[in-house]
């Protein structure tokens, strides 16, 4: 809902909590795609493989189970996608905060996958034939091509890039939760000891960017300093109703010694 001068943007206010319900909001969506990887594996991948490597018909007789996973896969993914979504919408209202939030959903999904893949390799259905295709009519067997083999693979290939993807994200993650500490830490070290005086609206600009149904906007905001006006140029997320105006007042809190570290908040009423 507010803004630091560039190098310093869009940091919230700090919010502990608002990080171990993302946390834990992750246990369940995980566990959701675990399910989806477990039913899709079996009920769609397993049959798929089969027809591609055998060239037979694996929905025959016997289809009344991998039916029944598929139906279970579709209610898994429901339910998994919608609690992505709220680990997205809890991460907060601000670009920093969404992309830890899509960054979040997006390692449960992989880790979920990678889970449910990794269970259910035992029950893969093995091909009647490997290495080559089983004769079609009075036909002669053809030998596998590369892609067969990375099909017949599929089993370990599924969980193990979905594995990989999840220790990326992990990575990726833990570098913009250091980067988001160390920008609460400097929004709250000026909130604690900055100079605190009123700022001024001098030019607004829509960035055509909504976040989660608020309107993100650049502003430009005057201040005086104990060396005379300043102005610095910030981004504010507000609800459409609080949007900013040119002449309206902002609340600015500065560190004298650090020309660049500028907090600006929406007046609190």
């Amino acid at each position: 809902m507010f803004g630091f001068v560039p190098g310093l943007v869009d940091p919230p206010r700090p919010d502990r909590r608002a990080g171990r319900r993302l946390w834990l909001l992750g246990i369940p969506t995980t566990l959701a795609w675990a399910a989806a990887g477990w039913s899709g594996s079996l009920g769609m991948l397993d049959g798929f493989r089969l027809m591609s490597l055998n060239r037979v018909d694996a929905w025959g007789a016997d289809a009344g189970p991998a039916v029944s996973l598929v139906l279970f896969f579709s209610v898994a993914v429901t339910v998994a996608s919608s609690l992505g979504f709220a680990m997205l919408w809890d991460a907060g209202l601000s670009l920093s905060r969404l992309g830890i939030g899509f960054r979040a959903s997006s390692l449960a999904a992989a880790l979920g996958v990678a889970l449910g893949g990794g269970v259910a390799i035992p029950s893969w259905t093995p091909p009647e034939s490997v290495g080559q295709r089983l004769p079609f009519l009075d036909g002669r067997a053809e030998p596998w091509s590369d892609v067969d083999w990375v099909v017949y693979y599929e089993p370990y290939l599924v969980p193990a890039v979905a594995g990989l993807v999840a220790l990326v994200l992990i990575v990726v993650l833990l570098r913009a939760f250091l980067r988001e500490a160390e920008a609460d830490d400097r929004a709250e070290a000026l909130r604690q000891r900055g100079r605190r005086v009123t700022g001024h609206v001098v030019h607004v600009e829509f960035t055509n960017v909504w976040l989660m149904g608020n309107p993100r906007f650049v502003v430009h905001v005057r201040f005086a300093t104990e060396t005379g006006e300043r102005t610095v140029v910030a981004t504010m997320v507000t609800s459409l109703f609080q949007s900013p105006s040119r002449g309206s007042t902002v609340t600015v809190r500065y560190d004298p010694q650090d020309p660049d570290a500028v907090l600006v908040e929406p007046v609190a009423h």
